[in-house]
């Protein structure tokens, strides 16, 4: 058992929310720091005002989030002399991944068959795998790491061991390349860990082709979370004209072909995502459907109409996505970025022809469910459209949220079907 030298006292009345399994301990809760702040191991015990001990975490002077909580005591009145110490080690580590990897195994997320299926997905997703700072996605034989805290940062070492033992990866290439390691006092850290990364790498999703990006693709090189809301758009793409806003490298617009849409058109503002989605299309065999059109997204629903009028749509769109990038990256920017929710949701509703249907989505951790679905609400009513609630979308299973942990349900949808009034 490794003792653990520093202790961290709460003010009173915020020990509730750690109690109840929150992760997350801010400055402002913070009354006390006892013994050595370490940068080598930041491992520290967590009591209340009282004396009472709440579990153990990892500490880090230099952010907002003050603590990040490994292990919660489940007893109550629990003080320092009545309690052994307490600890978090290698073997911990080890195991929280085991489970995590063991977890997409038996919950059918990584299925392959004579017909494709599934060879890649996310392994452990931060706090909501009770491993707060650290991502992992599988990249078919691969692994692309992601350790975004100086807490995480102190056992490097055994996560790789970990990820050697348990998965023995052809490589494992790190994208700690995040504004959240700047945040915690961390230098960026990207680049080839362990193996050879193939020139080209092709994932496969629910049986479509994706030409993935570890070096230079957004998040860790693509964008896991929308696997299933991928599929269910498939579900409602037969016979309808798709657009699909910030389509990035074309996963809703390549669905949409496969799922029998007639026309697909694709819109971003990035020729680099006009290139790999074109590449997509290729792979998938439906590039006769699929129609890359570099605009901004906001510019080209404005002049879109429901009849099909418009500079650069051939026929009524009546089935649109938008998934744009996060508009909000803290609490402070929620004002505007619900401004421009309005904006993009209201072009999206006037645009869409009568029992079209919209899919659109947020992935603004600091916009909750609540008020990104008044936002769409006032947009139908300026739209002076008739709207109704098919689907509720979130993050698939391998994106699992800690239930304590609000701030871990970042990306939230609404399938809408969209009349006139």
């Amino acid at each position: 058992m490794i003792n653990i030298n520093m202790n961290i006292r709460l003010k009173p009345g915020k020990d509730k929310p750690v109690r109840n399994g929150h992760p997350w301990i801010f400055s402002g809760a913070v009354a006390k720091v006892e013994g050595d702040v370490d940068p080598r191991d930041r491992l520290c015990v967590v009591y209340n005002a009282g004396g009472e001990r709440l579990g153990v975490g990892y500490y880090n002077d230099k952010s907002t989030i003050r603590v990040r909580m490994l292990s919660v005591d489940t007893a109550v009145n629990t003080t320092k002399s009545t309690l052994p110490p307490l600890t978090f080690t290698d073997r911990d580590i080890h195991s929280r991944i085991r489970q995590s990897i063991d977890a997409r195994k038996t919950n059918g997320v990584l299925t392959m068959n004579a017909n494709g299926g599934t060879d890649s997905c996310r392994l452990v997703n931060s706090e909501g795998d009770f491993l707060p700072g650290l991502i992992i996605d599988k990249y078919g034989p691969g692994l692309c790491i992601q350790i975004g805290t100086a807490g995480m940062e102190c056992w490097r070492g055994a996560i790789l061991d970990a990820l050697s033992d348990i998965v023995n990866p052809a490589f494992i290439y790190e994208r700690s390349d995040t504004s959240s390691r700047e945040r915690e006092g961390l230098p960026l850290s990207e680049g080839l860990i362990a193996g050879t990364l193939p020139e080209t790498l092709v994932i496969m999703e629910n049986g479509v082709k994706y030409k993935a990006n570890l070096r230079e693709g957004q998040k860790t090189g693509f964008f896991f979370d929308q696997r299933e809301n991928r599929a269910l758009l498939r579900r409602y793409a037969a016979g309808r004209n798709v657009c699909d806003c910030f389509s990035y490298s074309g996963g809703f617009a390549i669905n949409a072909a496969l799922g029998g849409a007639n026309s697909v058109i694709a819109v971003d503002s990035s020729e680099d995502a006009g290139n790999c989605l074109s590449e997509n299309a290729r792979l998938n065999d439906v590039s006769s459907v699929v129609r890359f059109l570099k605009s901004d997204a906001f510019a080209f629903l404005r002049q879109l109409r429901p009849n099909g009028d418009g500079d650069r749509a051939d026929a009524p769109i009546d089935l649109l996505i938008l998934d744009p990038p996060k508009f909000a990256r803290h609490p402070g920017e929620v004002d505007k970025a619900a401004r421009g929710y309005k904006e993009i949701n209201l072009a999206a509703l006037r645009a869409l022809a009568p029992g079209g249907l919209l899919f659109t989505f947020s992935c603004s951790g600091a916009v909750d469910p609540h008020l990104f679905r008044q936002i769409v609400f006032g947009a139908a009513a300026d739209a002076r459209r008739n709207v109704q609630i098919l689907h509720v979308p979130t993050a698939g299973p391998d994106h699992p949220v800690n239930i304590a942990h609000r701030e871990g349900e970042y990306l939230k949808g609404l399938v809408l079907r969209v009349q006139k009034k």
